[in-house]
């Protein structure tokens, strides 16, 4: 699959903003600013769009990824182990979880945030 040819972002004034505002959330920047620059959906479709862009154009790329993620639905599924926003849990705790509700092991990574 080539992932190489370059692709250009154009920014959703749409239903799939809202879509994605709601389900996607930018937070590290207000909505007003979320829509206008769009950031983090331009740098994950840029980064990502390319590999797939002979099957999905912008809109379908989006599409699909807010399908995967309400058919997987990883936050529900944890507080299925009871793992839930802000609580304190060990690496090995949420490993655990992940690995129960989709029976395989998951690819995680611990990042320590700077002091």
């Amino acid at each position: 699959m080539d992932c190489s040819p370059p692709l250009n972002y154009t920014n959703f004034h749409n239903k799939m903003f809202h879509e994605l505002d709601k389900h996607w959330t930018q937070l590290k920047i207000s909505k007003n600013n979320a829509e206008i620059n769009q950031s983090t959906w331009s740098y994950q479709y840029l980064k990502h769009g390319s590999c797939c862009q002979n099957l999905y154009n912008q809109n379908m790329y989006f599409s699909l990824a807010l399908h995967l993620k309400n058919r997987v639905d990883l936050l529900r599924n944890l507080n299925t182990e009871k793992i839930f926003p802000g609580g304190q849990y060990t690496f090995d705790e949420i490993v655990e979880a992940v690995k129960t509700v989709f029976q395989s092991v998951p690819n995680i990574k611990c990042i320590q945030r700077p002091q």
